[in-house]
């Protein structure tokens, strides 16, 4: 079964969102950005969610996960919990 590791920023707006995605391809830091951004608690650890297989993370997030680039930050993504960056750090089939 497919696995992947990722971490992710979690906040209310898309311009938000979009903000914090333009800083970081600029160059700023991913996991000091969701230590001082993001909303979900995993952000005190740089946005990190371990590993998980398909169905364990809501449908929008496992569609970007499973099949978006490894090692590129993608977003933002719209859930019920609100726009996401992702990070895919690793991912086997």
């Amino acid at each position: 079964m497919a696995k992947a590791s990722a971490r992710h920023i979690l906040v209310k707006s898309r311009e938000e969102c979009e903000n914090l995605k333009t800083q970081i391809e600029g160059g700023a830091d991913f996991a000091a950005v969701a230590r001082e951004h993001s909303l979900c608690p995993s952000g005190k650890q740089g946005g990190a969610l371990g590993t998980f297989g398909p169905g364990q993370m809501v449908r929008e997030f496992d569609e970007v996960v499973f099949s978006g680039e490894v090692g590129k930050v993608l977003g933002p993504v719209q859930t019920q919990f609100g726009y996401h960056l992702i990070e895919v750090t690793s991912r086997t089939e």
